[in-house]
């Protein structure tokens, strides 16, 4: 049996310049995670397995190399694109392709079933392909399970920035520029899948942080899921319609974050929190001027709660429901945030940053650097 597990993510800032080429973004790990579990198989058939949907599982069997799904509407679009990609990948090591049950837990997604906005997707992605490349031993570092990810979870969604991926595969604080999309489908349709992981991608950058000792990052959850897509639909029809506009915005969170990432490279909170507040005030307008709902008045509360006792806070990720997030000094009264959220009927999401040790896995066996 072998089980690997990949943590959820937050947006510190940055969120939609990020999806376009090179802009950049900071994420955070955290410690609740997607963990997928492969046995192989002594039958013709094999199961892919979730405990997050009650009674449902995948049967498939193997014709030739190719797997097939048994069951044509089936929740676990991204989990099977991960399998095509890592075992496309196996193959070019020469790797003969087996059966087995694949079991996939999710800790991503409260007691009744609703998101919280950790990258569920992104993190059932990744966890697959480790679990897989563990399976078939493969020889993978971060970077190549990253660009398998990435490349994964792009053949569903179709857009985005893939900073999630980043975040679930790197873990702790990374600063993460968007590679470019555009680009990555049109050499997949030439280059084979290992020329392609191995090539340098245009505009991909990404670049672990150390946060200051004094930063306590909390985490607020409304109790709204949101959509991702359909409010990056608005902003994109917006980017059409105010291409001046959008441009600024762009460049302007550009230089936010390249000052944020200056405030962790010198350990200094004030200006991280500053930036923060600026990032905020930047996706706040965004919203206005696109008609999008960013920050919704419960996450406007929320901010406004952690203001009132020094932290600096703002939406994570697309907004419109789910996270606001705060950065605060560790010796301030961080408690009070927390009781007066409870107040409001926000709830704390008690995680802490996750960090992953650089692994490989090797022909023999999985070795730590």
């Amino acid at each position: 049996m072998i089980t690997e597990k990949a943590p959820g993510k937050l947006y510190i800032a940055g969120e939609y310049a990020v999806v376009e080429n090179g802009y950049p973004a900071i994420l955070v790990a955290l410690d609740q995670f997607v963990t997928c579990t492969i046995t192989e198989s002594a039958r013709e058939v094999g199961q892919i397995i979730s405990k997050q949907y009650t009674n449902d599982q995948l049967s498939w069997r193997r014709m030739g190399d190719r797997m097939v799904v048994d069951k044509r509407d089936n929740p676990f679009s991204y989990i099977l694109s991960a399998i095509h990609v890592t075992e496309e990948y196996a193959r070019s090591f020469e790797r003969h392709l087996r059966i087995y049950d694949m079991h996939i837990d999710s800790q991503l997604d409260s007691a009744s079933g609703r998101k919280y906005g950790l990258g569920s997707s992104a993190a059932v992605t990744v966890a697959t392909v480790k679990a897989l490349c563990h399976f078939y031993h493969l020889p993978v570092n971060k970077d190549q399970i990253f660009k398998l990810a990435a490349i994964a979870h792009f053949a569903v969604q179709g857009n985005g920035s893939l900073g999630d991926v980043a975040a679930s595969v790197y873990g702790g604080w990374i600063s993460y520029h968007s590679f470019d999309r555009q680009w990555l489908a049109q050499q997949r349709q030439y280059l084979d899948l290992k020329t392609l992981v191995d090539l340098p991608w245009p505009d991909l950058k990404i670049e672990p942080l150390v946060a200051p000792e004094d930063l306590e990052l909390l985490i607020g959850w409304t109790g709204k899921p949101a959509s991702t897509s359909q409010l990056v639909d608005k902003i994109s029809l917006f980017k059409a319609r105010q291409q001046d506009e959008y441009h600024r915005f762009l460049e302007d969170s550009k230089a936010c974050i390249q000052r944020m990432v200056e405030g962790f490279h010198q350990q200094d909170l004030e200006v991280i929190k500053h930036e923060i507040r600026y990032n905020r005030d930047l996706l706040k307008r965004l919203g206005t001027r696109s008609g999008v709902n960013i920050e919704t008045p419960v996450l406007n509360r929320l901010c406004q709660i952690a203001e009132k006792f020094g932290g600096a806070a703002k939406t994570s990720g697309a907004g419109g429901g789910d996270c606001g997030i705060v950065a605060i000094d560790r010796h301030a009264n961080f408690h009070g945030v927390l009781k007066s959220w409870a107040k409001e009927k926000i709830e704390q999401l008690p995680l802490s940053v996750h960090f992953i040790d650089d692994i490989k896995y090797s022909v023999q066996q999985r070795l730590p650097l």
